[in-house]
């Protein structure tokens, strides 16, 4: 049996097991991608609520990824939460000096309960250091607003989305996919869960039947997780990008009736209703 292709994930930690590191490495499992990962933050949390951060020192974060890469071949890397500007700046570094390739840049800013995840400073880091390094970056709505400078309710059409990922893409990403979130049309959405693939000359619209759930904790790193565990495998850009959405539509049907914490629980990452 020939040997796995292998992830890497950047980010932090989620001690409710929903998102950061527990996502990726569970997503790469489910692609049987294997995962390796450097710890950028440790976080108190839970489906609830962020109650504390305690950031990683930046050189720990590159000691992390050099003393993996220098012995293991890494295919494709994941950032999620880098939690400090200084960290955002040493891993684009990496990439320029060739430590990490095929970078798939998840600009985590802030949690979905609006606990800010990044400190002063990291937007500029982003746009100005990191973009243009990255393969793929993956904002939400909230995070292209921020990276752009704008209101995120000036997202208000498919049309808009998509000039807003071509802006994002004007930073340096050779691709951009934009997640639609709650917010097209000026509010939320019943039936249709919309994200934008932009790159290459083409802009296509990603559709899926939006999932009726609470159960939603960790959607945006899971994608990023299943977008980069195809580019690991060899997948053409827009084929990571639509098998990965399905991927988390059907994580989230599976987990759509589940009862784990009292608010936004997890999905089922590794198909344990459909076992």
């Amino acid at each position: 049996m020939p040997s796995p292709h292998v992830a890497m994930t950047i980010a932090g930690t989620d001690s409710g097991g929903g998102a950061g590191i527990a996502a990726d490495l569970k997503t790469f499992a489910a692609f049987k991608v294997h995962g390796t990962f450097a710890v950028t933050a440790v976080t108190a949390q839970s489906t609830v609520t962020v109650s504390a951060i305690c950031p990683i020192e930046a050189e720990m974060v590159t000691a992390q990824v050099t003393t993996v890469t220098e012995d293991i071949d890494v295919d494709a890397v994941k950032t999620g939460m880098l939690a400090r500007p200084i960290t955002v700046l040493q891993v684009a570094r990496l990439i320029e000096r060739g430590v990490i390739k095929q970078v798939v840049v998840d600009p985590v800013l802030v949690s979905s309960t609006g606990h800010p995840l990044m400190e002063q400073g990291g937007v500029d880091a982003y746009r100005e250091a990191l973009l243009p390094q990255a393969l793929i970056a993956t904002p939400n709505l909230r995070e292209a607003a921020l990276l752009l400078g704008v209101d995120v309710r000036d997202f208000d059409s498919l049309e808009a989305m998509t000039e807003a990922a071509e802006q994002i893409r004007s930073l340096g990403p050779s691709w951009v996919v934009l997640k639609g979130g709650h917010y097209l049309e000026g509010g939320a959405t019943q039936t249709q869960a919309p994200d934008i693939l932009v790159g290459d000359g083409v802009a296509i619209h990603l559709e899926a039947a939006r999932v009726a759930t609470s159960n939603d904790h960790g959607t945006g790193c899971s994608l990023a997780a299943a977008i980069t565990a195809n580019v690991a495998l060899g997948l053409s850009i827009p084929d990571a990008v639509s098998i990965a959405k399905s991927y988390v539509n059907k994580a989230l049907s599976g987990a759509a009736a589940w009862q784990v914490g009292q608010g936004h629980g997890p999905i089922d990452h590794l198909g344990f209703e459909s076992a």
